[in-house]
């Protein structure tokens, strides 16, 4: 991987976080200093309490110059902005299609070798909850969300087959202190997980383009990593020390209600009702 031509002690001289104003962006903010000298933080709105080793630089996504300039001098970009929830197609289009590939586009003219990019479950939502998904599966969004989640694994594996830009693709499933709910005991991603799946994204020394789904070491399964098996992600945390607090972790399916026959959940009747 192509590093700033700055003597470094750290394995990067200057990592991008986007969304550092998100949940997983605050999570990431504190626990990727040790790997670069300065972590330049991003979001569509402003960043507090910046301190040494970090810089700000406030961007629009949609903005193409800006997000040109938001990537000079950068080593790799872990790359978390957008629009994280379902919404109406058109500002999801602005921040997740439009600047995905305003990124990439500035990823390619400025020589930037690596990206990170927090996909999502949600590429796949409309699997049922009796099936096992991986890498391969077909795409299945459940919603105008995962739709853009697709366009940006699309627009990554082209970037790579046409320019060897490598990109690992972070199909991140619920990643909070603890689940919330039944279903998140099956896609729990604790954040001591999502740091090291960050981790070997970043430093694996060939990645290629890869797809990984983000969940930890969870009793009940959809999503088979198998083909990532080269990244080398052992998660070491698990909904189970949670399993008290949701004694129906797998109840009976409602024939009736989709949020709990697909894998989405609430996802796939979050959308506009036509």
């Amino acid at each position: 991987m192509m590093m700033s031509e700055q003597f470094s002690e750290k394995p990067f001289n200057r990592l991008l976080l986007t969304g550092a104003a998100g949940g997983l962006g605050r999570v990431l903010r504190e626990r990727i200093k040790p790997w670069a000298n300065i972590v330049r933080l991003s979001d569509i709105v402003t960043v507090e309490n910046i301190v040494a080793g970090e810089e700000l630089q406030v961007c629009d996504l949609a903005d193409k110059a800006a997000v040109h300039e938001l990537l000079k001098g950068v080593d790799a970009v872990l790359h978390f902005g957008g629009i994280s929830v379902e919404d109406k197609f058109e500002p999801i289009m602005q921040a997740n299609i439009l600047g995905m590939h305003h990124l990439y586009e500035a990823v390619y003219k400025l020589g930037v070798r690596r990206v990170v990019y927090a996909s999502s479950s949600h590429t796949v939502g409309f699997y049922r909850t009796t099936e096992l998904v991986d890498a391969d599966s077909p795409l299945r969004p459940d919603g105008f969300y995962g739709l853009s989640k697709c366009f940006g694994e699309a627009l990554s594996r082209y970037y790579y087959d046409r320019f060897g830009i490598e990109t690992v693709c972070l199909r991140i499933g619920s990643s909070f202190p603890e689940p919330r709910n039944a279903r998140m005991m099956v896609t729990y991603l604790s954040y001591d997980d999502l740091v090291e799946l960050v981790r070997v994204a970043l430093f694996t020394p060939r990645v290629g383009h890869s797809i990984i789904f983000g969940t930890s070491d969870n009793q009940a399964r959809w999503w088979d990593n198998s083909k990532a098996a080269h990244l080398g992600f052992t998660p070491r945390d698990s909904s189970r020390v949670f399993a008290d607090r949701f004694a129906q972790a797998a109840p009976a399916v409602d024939p009736h209600d989709l949020t709990s026959i697909y894998q989405g959940g609430p996802f796939v009747t979050a959308g506009p009702q036509y």
